[in-house]
């Protein structure tokens, strides 16, 4: 074979290879509330829109998309002085609308003398979501943390004792009090309050790069901030504490301040 053309297919071998190992790989669909994993160079850099995202030593990196998200996102790569821009679609969601009635009014309409309660607590809330760490865990697959009837599903519109209110950011499991509540992932307690304003019993755990789960509505909590917990370790029990009608667990998942839909990570 001519020394050119011998040439000229291993020009073509390396191109193909280089560009290959060099492409981003996702895992997840663009569709509002749904959470995506990356893959790339662990030596790349990752913006997201405007974000720059930790890349694990393996080359993962995560983030998500919020339940409104009406814009395209745009994933940037940096590395060895190359450029490259993605730009996804994001698929539209319709949600459901969902009445609660029976409410004590005091959790609907809060009076003025609990609003510096659920203020700081609202605070305490938003510092353990805004944890960035190394946690390897937020690429693993999640589990259902408790066995039960889903009451309520992430995005619908809620319209508290006739009032619309919040959309819901989470899904609701209907249980026995007392139910046991394992853990979703692997991670770390960065939060574990017995009473919280609106979500009585509250547990959240770190799973790195942004990644957070929260357990709400507990009746009672096994764990403590700090402590490292497997997947699967019972971390407390099912209650109607908070703001709730009825024994269940509040299950939510986060990047960061962005409220994602559980079960985009458990299917």
């Amino acid at each position: 074979m001519d020394s050119k053309i011998i040439s000229r297919l291993l020009l073509i071998i390396i191109f193909f290879f280089t560009t290959h190992l060099n492409a981003i790989e996702f895992k997840g669909k663009f569709v509002q509330g749904h959470y995506i994993i990356g893959i790339t160079d662990p030596l790349a850099k990752i913006i997201i829109d405007k974000k720059e995202v930790r890349v694990s030593k393996d080359g993962y990196f995560v983030f998500g998309l919020d339940r409104d998200r009406k814009f395209d996102v745009t994933i940037t790569k940096y590395i060895n002085g190359k450029k490259e821009k993605i730009i996804k679609k994001v698929i539209k969601r319709k949600y459901n609308i969902q009445r609660i009635d029976g409410l004590e009014e005091s959790k609907v309409t809060p009076p003025e003398s609990v609003y510096k309660r659920i203020k700081e607590e609202n605070n305490k809330i938003g510092k353990a979501r805004a944890i960035n760490s190394d946690l390897p865990f937020f690429k693993n697959q999640f589990i259902m943390p408790v066995k039960g009837i889903i009451s309520g599903v992430y995005g619908s519109q809620r319209i508290l004792n006739g009032k619309p209110k919040w959309p819901h950011y989470g899904i609701d499991i209907a249980a026995k009090k007392g139910t046991k509540i394992k853990s979703s992932a692997t991670g770390v307690v960065t939060m574990a309050e017995v009473d919280l304003y609106y979500t009585g019993g509250t547990i959240i755990m770190d799973h790195g790069h942004g990644i957070s789960t929260i357990y709400s509505h507990l009746e009672t909590l096994n764990v403590k901030v700090g402590d490292e917990i497997l997947q699967g370790d019972v971390i407390g029990t099912v209650g109607s504490t908070g703001r709730s009608t009825g024994p269940h667990l509040d299950f939510r998942i986060n990047w960061f301040q962005t409220r994602l839909d559980p079960m985009s990570l458990i299917n």
